[in-house]
């Protein structure tokens, strides 16, 4: 015969700290399937336009059966060694990039020095350095990038000895940047405070030990 069970069911904000945290744990293991990460991506985009990056772009098939393009960004984190973030794309010298990133961000040092080294390095070859990106291997961070950098010189001058050094060490700085960028908004989205808010404002209950009811 059916049976009627009562079990009574609580708020977040009625749980004891450690059925919070279970509550907790709960939102986050099953809360991040969507791309969370997208702002990040769409800011990167726009500082890569700033540099005189162009982000080689890949199609996605959407639920529909139709596609998009995205563009050809990978990371992996937040939690092993090895970790971190790469790209795809081509470099060329942009003019004024120095100044326009930090009119673009200008408490950002970070990009400020990676700016200012292209800046320099394109300086002492005429501007006529340029590189291209590519992935490699199964793992993402900025030394899976295989970086070619060479001088588009109408005379066939030689790069400077310290170019293509000085070119791949500011594209990996901006590969680690991006990857901060993300570790700073994935840590923002999984702390107490925005998981509280996201859990009371859908009014989740929850059993006494913080397991998730119905």
């Amino acid at each position: 015969m059916p049976e009627i069970i009562e079990t009574t069911v609580y708020r977040l904000d009625e749980l004891s700290a450690a059925a919070k945290d279970a509550a907790r744990g709960w939102y986050r293991d099953g809360s991040f399937d969507y791309d969370w990460f997208e702002f990040a991506y769409d800011d990167f985009e726009r500082i890569c336009m700033i540099l005189g990056i162009s982000l080689r772009r890949r199609p996605v098939r959407l639920f529909g059966g139709s596609t998009r393009s995205k563009p050809c960004i990978w990371f992996s984190g937040f939690w092993s060694q090895g970790d971190g973030a790469c790209f795809e794309g081509d470099y060329r010298h942009a003019r004024s990039a120095a100044g326009r990133i930090r009119a673009y961000a200008p408490t950002d040092t970070a990009l400020h020095r990676i700016a200012d080294a292209l800046q320099a390095v394109q300086r002492r070859n005429f501007y006529q350095l340029r590189a291209t990106m590519t992935h490699r291997g199964r793992y993402y961070h900025e030394h899976c990038m295989a970086i070619m950098v060479d001088r588009d010189s109408p005379v066939g001058q030689d790069m400077t000895a310290d170019a293509e050094d000085a070119v791949s060490e500011a594209l990996r700085d901006l590969a680690r940047w991006l990857y901060r960028q993300l570790e700073r908004e994935y840590e923002h989205l999984t702390s107490d405070e925005v998981v509280d808010e996201a859990i009371a404002a859908n009014g989740y209950t929850f059993t006494e030990a913080g397991r998730r009811f119905g």
